[in-house]
């Protein structure tokens, strides 16, 4: 290359340089540097487009020693720091703009900074609730005799996309994430593993499995993050890592965990931790740990893992119900099995129409912002696009300056009403929201789909609202709960007595118990204002006065509720492999789900 090309490669770095400095000062709060430094940020890749802690690791050790490296989950950047300024300088002058390791294998850049972030605190070093790990619980000879009691290299069958496998006792299907009950292996856990048995019960642990899962991993091979379906085995589940160090990370929400797992430990998973968090193992072909003062890298050779479960007889009742299939059959057995055209006559007679008649009052009771809904809104990004989907009156709509906000409703009557408000607002069924896919970051659900009268429209309308999100874009629902009460203390709906209802200027008034046909063979209980839910689907009385009324005189109206069980929105959410829970809650007498969107496989 002539001087000229390179005076014109060397611009075009530097301008890439000092966008992406700029980037990493706001975003991280780190300050770049032009003095040589320890440190070093690579500019433009990082774990959200697709940089792994081990491709750093390989193309950076070339140059001396490296004291940590911090990739940022959710940045496109990332940090190295090296234990003196001469190996970061070599690594400075070799890689920027000519290692092509970022995405589309494009050149990654670098620039100096002063220091490196700290841990984040989402990266935590205390064992998750439950799991305990049992360093050297075979000898180097037991290890060996389990190791040559399945030979691998011998088998020709069982080998699975990512490793091979073998079932003992009863064949875990990964097609339906569970065993048959019903039709037990010929071949028992050899007899060989008893010693392991005496091992744990010198541990406390009085635990015999009945079922055995042994995997062999090459690698650079792993699995995915997954929790042992609930109904399937008891607790606790254990696994002996043989031949090979490696680390298992556990997830549960926000919170990661990177766990080693040395060869010839046991892993035992109770509790929380078996029944709540994710484990699994990233495809790698080293492990990076960091220390108190340096980086300890694990070289994976292969590896065998014995993995004993005992089958469970009956479905599990676990507290951890958001995550458990047997809560959620549960659920789906209870759901009222409204059908659709029927489904579609209680909504238009018993929400639509409604509202329609009551929006001007409903309206004038609607007026404070919930402050976990005003919490969720404050996190979205200046510029971003929110579509509040069943938006009332447009409370919400202009809450957060810097975000374009557009409403919709099915009720034309408090569409209108929020437009006279001056919102941007459009009339449409949350069933089939005309807004184009990927178009927005940010959307709010409050109190909408506990309107819908089937399980099947609630999916529906959490798909519409997947459907119109950015890759990366959040979505907040809010639906009532049945449980009105939550640790012992009532919820504000509740704690409005009778004197208060008769002072305050709202239209809500109690109603004696009573069954209602309200469509077809379809009947429902009326709820009585005020009181503790007895039943799912229900209708729920709107009582206006004479003087809220176009012709003076009293009306009662009755409006449709499906009210959720706890674990039953995460539920529904769960059901689209293409969102995942953020974060879910309860907040006065409402389940709230926080959901993102993201790639599909």
């Amino acid at each position: 290359m002539d001087n000229c090309g390179k005076a014109t490669l060397s611009r075009k770095c530097d301008r890439k340089q000092k966008r992406c400095q700029h980037i990493i000062e706001k975003e991280t709060g780190i300050k770049c540097t032009l003095m040589a430094s320890k440190c070093i940020a690579i500019c433009n890749a990082g774990l959200v487009n697709g940089l792994s802690e081990e491709t750093v690791y390989e193309n950076f050790i070339q140059y001396g020693s490296i004291d940590n490296i911090t990739m940022l989950p959710g940045k496109s950047c990332c940090f190295v720091r090296y234990k003196d300024i001469e190996a970061a300088t070599r690594a400075f002058d070799n890689i920027n703009g000519k290692l092509n390791i970022a995405q589309n294998s494009k050149p990654i850049y670098l620039t100096y900074v002063e220091n490196i972030p700290s841990p984040d605190p989402i990266y935590q070093n205390t064992l998750p609730t439950g799991l305990i790990i049992i360093e050297d619980f075979v000898t180097d000879t037991e290890e060996n005799m389990l190791l040559e009691l399945c030979n691998f290299n011998e088998l020709e069958n069982g080998s699975m996309k990512h490793r091979q496998v073998r079932h003992f006792g009863y064949e875990f299907r990964y097609d339906i994430n569970n065993v048959d009950k019903d039709k037990p292996l010929k071949e028992d856990i050899p007899h060989q593993c008893d010693i392991l048995w005496e091992k744990l019960k010198l541990e406390g642990i009085d635990f015999v499995p009945d079922q055995l899962t042994v995997n062999c991993y090459k690698p650079g091979q792993g699995i995915p993050p997954h929790i042992d379906t609930h109904s399937a085995f008891e607790d606790p589940i254990i696994s002996l890592s043989l031949g090979s160090s490696v680390v298992m990370n556990f997830k549960n929400e926000d919170v990661n965990i990177p766990v080693i797992l040395p060869k010839r430990s046991l892993a035992i998973m109770s509790s929380e931790s078996r029944y709540a968090w994710l484990h699994g193992i990233t495809p790698r072909k080293l492990d990076i740990i960091p220390t108190q003062n340096d980086l300890s890298v694990i070289h994976r050779t292969t590896r065998v893992s014995y993995t004993f479960r005992k089958v469970r007889k009956g479905e599990c009742d676990c507290q951890y119900t958001q995550y458990c299939d047997s809560h959620a059959k549960k659920l789906k057995s209870k759901s009222n099995s409204i059908k659709n055209d029927v489904a579609m006559q209680l909504e238009t007679a018993h929400v639509y129409d409604v509202y329609d008649v009551i929006a001007l009052h409903f309206s004038d009771t609607r007026c404070k912002p919930w402050p976990n809904v005003m919490k969720f809104l404050y996190s979205l990004q200046p510029g971003s696009i929110l579509v509040d989907v069943g938006c009332g009156n447009g409370k919400y709509l202009r809450c957060i300056e810097n975000v374009f906000s557009v409403g919709c409703d099915r009720s034309f009557g408090l569409a209108e009403v929020a437009g006279q408000r001056g919102f941007e607002v459009f009339s449409c069924n949350c069933l089939n929201i005309p807004i184009r896919d990927n178009s927005a970051d940010g959307c709010i659900s409050i109190a909408v789909i506990h309107h819908l009268a089937n399980e099947e429209r609630r999916l529906q309308a959490i798909k519409e609202m997947a459907r119109i999100l950015k890759v990366g874009g959040k979505c907040l629902i809010y639906v009532w709960a049945r449980d009105q009460i939550r640790n012992q203390e009532k919820t504000f709906y509740l704690k409005q007595d009778r004197k208060n209802r008769k002072e305050s200027s709202t239209a809500v008034q109690e109603q004696s118990p009573e069954n209602v046909t309200v469509t077809g063979d379809v009947t429902l209980p009326v709820h009585v204002n005020r009181t503790q839910f007895q039943d799912q689907d229900l209708l729920v009385p709107w009582k206006l006065r004479a003087e809220n009324t176009p012709d003076n005189k009293e009306n009662t109206f009755l409006r449709f509720y499906h009210v959720f069980e706890e674990g039953e929105l995460e539920a529904l959410c769960s059901q689209l492999d293409y969102i995942k829970i953020v974060k879910h809650y309860y907040d006065q007498g409402n389940w709230c789900c926080i959901f993102e969107k993201i790639k599909k496989d």
